[in-house]
């Protein structure tokens, strides 16, 4: 049995994504821990400053593919507004912690101080889309340490 022209085509085509996939994991695992951390670093910083100037439509560009199916940008804004707003109005913000996951994640753990006076501890989940680091996901607890 032989494959058509066009079967052939999209074996290509799914085996060259496979190829490019398996590629981009591999840069991460063979980069230095303390350089991925600063490049996954950088969309959450950029983040915070967007939030800091009330602008949700630049936040939400570093939104991952996952984020942004779960929530429109005016969704979006609803769900940091209400459930982050030490994360909306940051007054300071610092990372403490990272690890690169075997799978390519990278996870942040930062110390956020809210204009608000709250303090809290966040851990952001990253992943590595079309080749920028994108937010996938973040988890708040209160912090009583000093920032």
């Amino acid at each position: 049995m032989t494959l058509g022209t066009e079967a052939m085509k999209g074996r290509g085509v799914m085996g060259l994504g496979v190829v490019v996939a398996t590629l981009a994991v591999a840069s991460v695992a063979f980069a230095q821990p303390g350089e991925v951390a600063k490049a996954a670093a950088e969309p959450i910083m950029k983040q915070l400053e967007a939030f800091r100037r009330d602008d949700y439509d630049i936040a939400y560009i570093f939104a991952s593919t996952e984020v942004r199916r779960m929530f429109d940008r005016e969704a979006f804004e609803r769900m940091v507004k209400g459930g982050y707003p030490e994360i909306a109005r940051s007054a300071s913000a610092s990372i403490v912690g990272s690890v690169l996951a075997p799978n390519g994640l990278v996870y942040l753990t930062l110390k956020i101080r809210g204009s608000n006076g709250k303090s809290i501890e966040a851990l952001y989940e990253l992943v590595l889309q079309n080749g920028q680091w994108k937010i996938n996901g973040v988890t708040a607890k209160p912090d009583s340490g000093v920032i």
